[in-house]
């Protein structure tokens, strides 16, 4: 068999004909970074969608996966790129990367051009901050609240879809990327598997996964449980941060009933608790002092008092996520219907170290922000014509958020010094809610054999407790093939993007004045609606069977850009905007595969520019608000070059891979005038498979070392608008994982 490393694929799709009970696409794969598993009956120079399309066409035997692949290719007509870049990742290219299943979520998605890496678990893709909407298996994954915890676990992963560009009217709200999730299923999991995993940093991971099929019934679940001493990005540059554990428990279930050979019932439930220390950083303190100098007073506590040290601070947060979401799917000979309704709960509680906090900060808060989501979507596509195939759907959800807020702060003068040893008691608990609803219509219009027209429309409503906005927005791509071997595409989106419904109202703001936990002025204007035009163009070309390019250019202009930041000791990044922001880039990505052998580099660029912060005004200094309304700035997430790059060889016992990451470094100082320093970090691994072994299935034994040469490279220094503390990359680290088959 015939193995690839990493083909993440970028893929722009057109129509070539359609039946009755099926459609072929022309499809063009870029093997930018991932495996594709060659079919024996093939030549080996086809392209990876090729061997799918032939391979499909084989008549399965068991009845049982012939519906689910049917049900699941149909599925995936009512959710087609159409023009958008899309880059596909599945369960290979997932080992091939360091960690392997156990690898954090944002690590996958990290080795696909345009995506940068932040702080907190965060990514950013094409210069946006957050705006990624999650799908699993084609239904909206409700937003949760912005914490640290990264709870898709790459476990669930069959494989996954990052669509960027400009995207067709079926995709609104969050629209700076979709990641589109499909989950293993009781049919693509051939064995049940328990794992361990754990090395450096005191890292103990064991999971277990357990899958199958019985008659109607289709069935996946896995548990896992972390613990290791990095929960979080050291804020200084030693190996082991202070005060850094997090223990992390997950659960996800998918459940299928096929009621007949055109529908089925999916259940997909999801919960996740993760308890986090926060690391103590030297952001408040004067280090030059033997004692670290203290800031505030605090009545009945000695400051010098070596349990009061600034590294003893046990501050600590919590974060909770359940999800449910039930689907009835059900397909005709020409029409394909998806109707989900979906739930969601998130929590996060950040508990403060009361007399500590006190001590160096003049604040101590408890905190507990939650979301509660429910809501509906319903998609379908229909073949009117020989030619065209409308879509068309409806969502509407309805979010409930709460902020409750315990805080002791001291009272100050007007100068701002303290004038008392007893801290004051503030109880403040504020809440909002919002309503998203949108509908699109869409026509996907095969011209010619070689030109495809996609162009669509929607409507977005978003109505909250601090904003009510509603836009109607045009989208078109058009993709064309002159020959063989090169495609081209050229798409126009109009994007409407809701705030997140975190709104502090000004009596909170006066709850606070005269106190150490004072806003730093007044101005509390409410977060809008972002709204953008975005255009984007690209090409792929094959110049060889085995090596080939992609290049794509892309431009956003936005009105009321919407940006997070961290605006206190608690991780919860809330939302800010600015009056006007543009957006720009280019990304390209290469490939080339030789029998087990492969290879791929990627770089992409990237530049903003906003001006004027015209919401939440009160979290920031007045001299900074002053010279962004005055100066365009660059934002706190820009990473104006990224580029990755690697081989892998692979054969049926044995994987080895060695790639790279490198980053420009982030912007910093007042207003983002300054720059992080640039990093690149390398990685390695082996695996090897058992596959004779008396007692059972396959065992794999891995080994990966994360940054091999101990790179000490800084993400944050603590600085930078909605910045708060310092964060530094891993350092080196090796680890092991053991699976076994049962």
């Amino acid at each position: 068999m015939h193995t690839n490393r990493y083909s993440i694929s970028y893929t722009i799709i057109s129509l070539l004909s359609r039946n009755k009970r099926s459609c072929a696409w022309m499809t063009v794969s870029l093997s930018v970074l991932g495996t594709a598993l060659a079919d024996p009956a093939l030549p080996e120079t086809e392209p990876q969608t090729a061997r799918k399309a032939a391979s499909s066409e084989k008549p399965p035997a068991p009845e049982q996966i012939s519906v689910t692949g049917h049900l699941n290719r149909e599925r995936a007509r009512i959710f087609p790129g159409l023009g958008a870049v899309d880059y596909t990742i599945d369960q290979h290219q997932i080992t091939t990367t360091p960690g392997g299943q156990n690898a954090a979520f944002n690590q996958i998605l990290l080795r696909v051009p345009g995506v940068v890496l932040d702080s907190y678990g965060e990514v950013h893709v094409r210069g946006e901050h957050g705006g990624l909407t999650y799908r699993v298996n084609g239904v909206l994954l409700p937003e949760g609240l912005n914490g640290f915890g990264q709870e898709l676990d790459t476990r669930i992963i069959q494989s996954v879809d990052l669509l960027t560009g400009t995207l067709p009217a079926q995709f609104g709200f969050r629209t700076a990327g979709v990641v589109d999730v499909t989950t293993k299923t009781g049919d693509s999991l051939k064995h049940n598997q328990v794992s361990l995993y754990g090395g450096s940093y005191n890292t103990f991971v064991p999971s277990v996964q357990i899958g199958g099929q019985h008659g109607k019934l289709d069935y996946f679940t896995t548990l896992s449980f972390t613990r290791n001493n990095i929960g979080i990005e050291n804020p200084s540059d030693t190996f082991r941060a202070i005060h850094d554990v997090t223990e992390q428990e997950k659960a996800f279930s998918y459940l299928s009933w096929h009621l007949d050979e055109t529908s089925r019932l999916t259940l997909l439930t999801s919960a996740s608790y993760a308890d986090f220390e926060i690391p103590n950083s030297f952001k408040t303190f004067d280090t030059n002092s033997p004692d670290y100098t203290t800031l505030y007073d605090v009545a009945g506590v000695n400051p010098h008092d070596p349990a009061m040290n600034w590294a003893s601070l046990n501050d600590s947060q919590t974060e909770q996520n359940y999800y449910a979401v039930l689907s009835y799917q059900r397909t005709t000979d020409r029409l394909n219907l998806q109707v989900s309704p979906y739930f969601r709960y998130g929590r996060i509680d950040y508990t403060p170290d009361r007399d500590r906090d006190l001590i160096y900060q003049g604040v101590s808060e408890h905190e507990i922000n939650d979301f509660t989501t429910g809501g509906m979507q319903a998609d379908l596509s229909y073949d009117i014509a020989r030619h065209h195939t409308l879509r068309a759907g409806l969502l509407g959800q309805y979010t409930s958020e709460r902020l409750d807020t315990d805080t002791l702060a001291f009272p100050v003068d007007d100068m701002g010094n303290q004038t008392a040893n007893t801290p004051v008691r503030l109880i403040d608990n504020t809440g909002n809610w919002s309503v998203e609803a949108g509908a699109y219509i869409q026509d996907e219009y095969r011209i010619t054999r070689s030109l495809t027209f996609n162009y669509g429309i929607r409507y977005d409503r978003f109505a909250s407790s601090f904003d009510n906005e509603g836009q109607l927005s045009p989208r078109a791509n058009m993709v064309w093939k002159p020959m063989r071997s090169t495609t081209l595409h050229l798409g126009y989106s109009r994007y409407f993007t809701p705030p997140s419904p975190q709104y502090v109202y000004p009596s909170t703001l006066a709850r606070f004045a005269g106190t150490t936990n004072a806003a730093a002025n007044t101005i509390d204007s409410a977060t809008k609606v972002e709204k953008s035009h975005y255009v984007d163009g690209g090409i792929l070309q094959r110049i060889t069977p085995e090596f080939q390019i992609t290049l794509d250019a892309y431009a956003k202009w936005a009105h009321d850009l919407t940006d997070l930041g961290q605006f206190g000791r608690a991780i919860i990044l809330a939302p800010f905007s600015y009056r006007r922001g543009r957006v720009y880039g280019a990304e390209f990505g290469s490939s080339w595969r030789h029998g087990p052998w492969s290879l791929f580099g990627n770089f992409s660029y990237v530049k903003t520019s906003a001006r004027d912060i015209n919401s939440a005004q009160y979290q920031f200094d007045p001299a900074e608000l002053a010279y962004i309304r005055n100066h365009a700035i660059q934002l706190d997430h820009q990473g104006e070059f990224t580029a990755t790059a690697g081989a892998s060889w692979t054969t049926k016992h044995d994987m080895a891979y060695a790639d790279f990451v490198y980053g420009y470094g982030l912007r910093s100082g007042f207003a983002n005038l300054e720059k992080e320093p640039q990093y690149d970090d390398f990685n390695i691994g082996y695996q090897h498979t058992f596959t004779k072994v008396p007692f059972g299935h396959d065992i794999k034994v891995r080994a990966d070392v994360v940054n091999l040469f101990d790179k000490r490279y800084q993400l944050r220094d603590g600085s930078g608008v909605g910045i708060y503390q310092a964060q530094y990359g891993q350092r080196r680290g090796t680890f092991f994982a053991v699976v076994s088959e049962f």
